[in-house]
């Protein structure tokens, strides 16, 4: 057998399929790179466009770092899914394998994944920022930190309670800083013996010596109840947020102070026990 012309048979061959095709696959190959070079770079251009008008539009830096991510590697696996697709290679099970994956990966991370959506209509929509004091999913705080998949408080006492976002959009959020003014709500009982009026001129002198009770809306003192054992007097001085508390505290004291100064009484709950004796 003559090896030499086997050898020359097959470069002759060789020769052949690469004048015929050769020029075919190299413009594909070409036509490919291209498409993976500026198929990338538009990637990175749309994302940075996206993520830009997230900053202009002051939306949480988390959330700008995800979506920086989420849009880029999205559009970089469909550029390389297209520059395969013009080299000739069957997309389609690669497409079959990334749904079968992502189905898997979902119903594995269900709960995850409600969190998941519901912190990013949490920055979304801003029902609450940083700082604000809230009532959501049975707790009280201030809001410390708002992430992707939770969102925490710090309460009162300094303890950190950290809620799936999940359980924050399912619960009522009451938000007790978004219009910067709280109103107080107070009620001081007084004797049925005591005058009104001048309860009434006591604790309106209180709150027009304080600075931190707002003229606007003015504040209100009214009878709210009269109850078994006193008149009820509803007092509703209008404050800013970061004074509530401290308004609070110093408006029970003050009252309390003034009301014996002035000989009003605030009466306790009690009860007349009445006893008839029978003749033995």
């Amino acid at each position: 057998m003559d090896f030499s012309e086997f050898s020359l048979s097959n470069l002759d061959t060789y020769i052949t399929l690469f004048t015929e095709h050769g020029p075919t696959y190299l413009i594909k190959f070409l036509t490919a790179f291209l498409i993976f070079w500026v198929g990338k770079r538009i990637a990175r251009w749309v994302t940075n466009m996206v993520v830009a008008g997230m900053r202009k539009n002051d939306v949480d830096s988390e959330l700008q770092g995800f979506f920086n991510s989420l849009i880029y590697w999205g559009l970089f696996a469909l550029v390389c899914i297209t520059a395969l697709g013009q080299l000739g290679v069957q997309t389609a099970s690669f497409v079959a394998i990334l749904g079968a994956a992502g189905l898997a990966v979902g119903l594995a991370l269900q709960g995850s994944l409600s969190n998941f959506a519901a912190g990013v209509l949490i920055l979304v929509l801003r029902p609450f920022r940083v700082g604000e004091f809230v009532d959501i999913a049975g707790e009280s705080g201030k809001i410390q930190c708002i992430k992707i998949f939770t969102t925490e408080l710090r309460t009162g006492d300094n303890k950190c309670v950290i809620i799936p976002n999940a359980r924050v959009l399912d619960s009522n959020i009451v938000n007790h800083s978004s219009t910067g003014t709280r109103r107080v709500d107070l009620v001081f009982g007084i004797g049925y013996d005591d005058n009104i009026q001048q309860a009434r001129d006591v604790i309106k002198g209180i709150m027009d010596a304080d600075p931190r009770i707002l003229k606007e809306p003015a504040a209100a003192v009214m009878v709210s109840e009269l109850a078994d054992s006193s008149v009820n007097l509803a007092v509703r001085p209008w404050v800013k947020t970061e004074d509530y508390w401290g308004v609070m505290a110093d408006m029970r004291e003050s009252v309390k102070n003034s009301f014996d100064d002035q000989g009003i009484s605030i009466p306790y709950s009690q009860i007349d026990l009445h006893i008839h004796k029978q003749g033995e």
